[in-house]
């Protein structure tokens, strides 16, 4: 075989390779792709859904369970955070949530807690860091470039995954009397600190959030989300409830005897008798999340106009 014609066979073999390569799709497995998304900032907004002793369905309640939602309660959320993908599987994020959490015995039909008629608020900040599992995802580059007579197929990103992690979170529960929302936690309804009462609650707690979510690639530089987050807490107080009555007599205050046993029929609800279940509280988050792509810093297009600092001017 002549040179030239082994000059001209490896020449087309290169030039096929390379529109093979141009033009098929490459997983998301591969360095070149989730290297290009290492560093996200992202953006939340959503509702809060508190699980815990107040509210609730029309039924005797049920601890840590989505089954006890009560919609009515909902309040909006929000969250900011980065996230890091360090594994072509695995990424960590750094966020904080905030919003408001709240219950109202008033809004169900459950006879027990529609008496007990208590109710709250509080506002919530979580700080949390947590490890992501990409368990499903369609990452592929589109062709390069179009050559004709090959189908173009276009850039894909699409991921589900699943997450883990631990937090700390501060509340302070309130509740309106005359008019106005008081806090709870310093009139010490359940007797928190005095004689005979458990111990003063701290209005911080470690936290475990757990969920999952999807997203989807809406333009280079951006992903579109929605994400489920549950929330357990270590504190059983999140609600200002927990245990027993306590004597409304030895609170001190008018507004804490009544807000400690608010009941359209206080002597079912006497000192001493349940006030909450003791289990410890939770709530959810339901947030579409948007996703900017900082891995890489855009590049201005304007130069920058040079100064004159003395000497020769270059016209």
């Amino acid at each position: 075989m002549k040179e030239s014609t082994m000059k001209y066979l490896s020449l087309m073999t290169m030039l096929l390779l390379g529109l093979h390569v141009g033009a098929q799709g490459t997983n998301f497995n591969s360095q070149r792709n989730w290297s290009l998304n290492k560093k996200e900032i992202l953006f939340g907004i959503g509702a809060t859904q508190f699980l815990g002793d107040l509210g609730g369905k029309d039924r005797v309640g049920t601890d840590f369970s989505l089954v006890d939602l009560d919609w009515p309660s909902t309040v909006m959320g929000g969250m900011i955070g980065y996230r890091y993908r360090f594994h072509p599987y695995f990424s960590t994020t750094t966020s904080i949530h905030f919003g408001m959490l709240s219950g109202d015995d008033a809004k169900t039909q459950d006879k027990a807690r529609n008496e007990r008629n208590l109710s709250f608020r509080s506002p919530v900040v979580d700080l949390s860091q947590r490890l992501e599992f990409i368990f499903l995802a369609k990452e592929k580059f589109g062709a390069r470039y179009k050559v004709r007579g090959l189908k173009f197929t276009k850039d894909k990103n699409f991921q589900m995954y699943a997450f883990g992690g631990v937090g700390v979170n501060y509340f302070n529960p309130q509740a309106q009397y005359d008019g106005k929302w008081v806090s709870l936690r310093p009139l010490r309804t359940e007797g928190q600190g005095l004689e005979g009462g458990p111990k003063q609650y701290l209005p911080f707690t470690v936290t475990m959030p757990m969920g999952i979510g999807v997203r989807v690639g809406i333009s280079k530089m951006w992903r579109l989300g929605i994400e489920a987050t549950y929330v357990k807490t270590f504190s059983d107080y999140i609600d200002d409830v927990s245990g027993v009555y306590y004597d409304p007599a030895l609170l001190g205050s008018p507004e804490a005897a009544f807000l400690s046993n608010p009941s359209t029929n206080p002597a079912n609800y006497a000192p001493g008798q349940q006030r909450g279940d003791k289990q410890k509280d939770a709530y959810f988050y339901l947030n579409l999340v948007a996703y900017k792509n900082i891995t890489y810093k855009s590049k201005s297009k304007a130069r920058k106009k040079e100064t004159w600092r003395g000497g020769r001017y270059k016209f």
